[in-house]
């Protein structure tokens, strides 16, 4: 039967006694007709099967090659070789796959991540990403498990919408019309009256609005899943289908805000770093021996490892936006015309000023608060001064924002009146602006781009590397 298998990784801790195991897995390595590596994906360490010399047959030995499926039973028994506390010794060897060695595209050998991409359906067979994955998911349970804890309640937000968010106007869209032949209107205009929904849909660019209409009956709530967006950015710190982790919360300022995202990021940090020590320690390793190849003004100044204890530890330092251009203008960076853009009062920063701030000044993870308007979004509460509004960014060492949010503009006038500027249709919305108009309070939120996350935690340098199968400008496979 095969639910009496034990995994690899349970196999691997436990006391070698000469008791009977089943264990399942593929082929990473067989030598010698004799040493089979077998792994099951539960962990990157190989299983050492051992063959009694002359037990099974040639057409069987043949057939065990590199990433055939086998089921071994067998006795489970102290190892002689070196990094491994057990081996099985097989007693029976059953072929579950074949596969055929010869065009299998995964050799035992060092494959780039380039190359790895373009066959993203076997990549997970690789330790690289048998670890990235395994924190992915680790990652995922302790958000789950965070907001539990907290008393949120998890809300799924629509997939499909006909509002923008953002107001960035970059979506896709969704339709049943026939694009070889669209209805019109008179006026040339794509009729949308006749297309499934009635009116122009596409793909959502973030939960927030609709998570907001839920913080304002249960209190707090969070979303987590997919959002898209229609960047033409061949970057690789974009994709245009990722995960986003959304919570909002009713009564709840700016400052109750960034407390509940410091203790977010520590807390599902510190899950990882407790849970899957042995993935972060193999990526950590990849990560050094990868940069030793950079020059050293390349090089981080900090091993994976060091820098999540860095996060973990450190409480976030917390300047306003005006402060850190300031720290930015007064710079050596600034003035010997290091960084590649310009700095100046008004600018959305990019990543090699939010990489400044946190790497080089502070040394120590950053929020920056009170950002200029005209660089935020509508539903942002606007401050007094009249240029600035609540809004936070989280910045993390080795990748800038990881976290942006702000407090939401409750006040009904104050927020028709920054859609009318940006010339957001307020009739589209009505159901949102609701919110505002029975029993309006103090509320706010924040968005973590759950794949920049992974590549926080991970060590990995694209983007592409931290989710299944990415979906970018001009890719869309599998």
């Amino acid at each position: 039967m095969f639910n009496k298998r034990i995994k690899i990784k349970d196999l691997i801790s436990m006391e070698p006694q000469s008791q009977e195991v089943t264990v399942m897995g593929w082929v990473r390595t067989f030598r010698n007709n004799q040493f089979i590596a077998l792994n099951d994906g539960s962990t990157n360490q190989n299983l050492q099967v051992v063959l009694e010399l002359g037990s099974c047959s040639e057409v069987l030995l043949k057939r065990i090659t590199t990433s055939a499926s086998l089921k071994v039973k067998g006795l489970l028994i102290p190892s002689l070789g070196k990094g491994q506390k057990v081996e099985v010794k097989a007693t029976n060897i059953e072929l579950l796959g074949d596969s055929d060695a010869e065009v299998y595209p995964l050799q035992p050998k060092k494959h780039s991540l380039e190359f790895l991409r373009e066959i993203a359906h076997l990549r997970f067979r690789t330790n690289t990403f048998g670890s990235v994955f395994r924190i992915r998911h680790a990652l995922a349970f302790a958000i789950h498990q965070f907001f539990n804890d907290k008393g949120f309640l998890y809300l799924h937000t629509p997939i499909v919408t006909s509002s923008d968010a953002e107001g960035a106007g970059e979506m896709f869209r969704v339709t049943t019309l026939p694009l070889e032949q669209l209805p019109r209107n008179e006026d040339g205009s794509i009729n949308y009256k006749e297309d499934f929904f009635g009116k122009s849909t596409n793909l959502t660019v973030s939960g927030q609005l609709e998570g907001e209409l839920g913080a304002t009956a249960f209190g707090e709530v969070y979303t987590f899943g997919p959002t898209f967006r229609a960047e033409n950015s061949n970057t690789t710190r974009h994709l245009a289908e990722f995960w986003m982790i959304e919570p909002e919360m009713a009564f709840c300022d700016l400052e109750d805000n960034m407390n509940l995202a410091e203790e977010f990021i520590q807390s599902i940090i510190g899950y990882v770093m407790q849970n899957n020590r042995e993935d972060l320690e193999f990526l950590a390793q990849r990560l050094a021996d990868e940069e030793k190849q950079l020059p050293q003004d390349k090089r981080s100044e900090m091993g994976l490892l060091e820098k999540l204890e860095f996060v973990l530890n450190n409480q976030f330092e917390r300047i306003t936006y005006t402060e850190a251009i300031d720290i930015l203008l007064q710079s050596p960076a600034y003035k010997k015309k290091k960084f590649q853009y310009d700095v100046k009062w008004g600018i959305d920063m990019q990543s090699e000023h939010e990489r400044y701030l946190v790497e080089k000044h502070f040394k120590k993870p950053v929020i920056v608060t009170n950002y200029p308007k005209e660089i935020k979004a509508f539903y942002m509460r606007q401050n007094d001064d009249g240029k600035t509004v609540a809004a936070m960014d989280i910045l993390a060492p080795g990748i800038g924002e990881i976290v942006g949010g702000s407090q939401r503009e409750e006040r009904l006038e104050k927020l028709e009146q920054r859609m009318n500027e940006m010339q957001i249709p307020t009739e589209e919305l009505s159901w949102y602006l609701d919110t505002r108009r029975y029993g309006t309070v103090p509320h706010a939120g924040f968005g973590l781009g759950f794949e920049r996350l992974v590549l926080f935690v991970t060590g990995m340098s694209n983007i592409r590397d931290v989710i299944a199968f990415p979906r970018t400008p001009k890719n869309c496979e599998f």
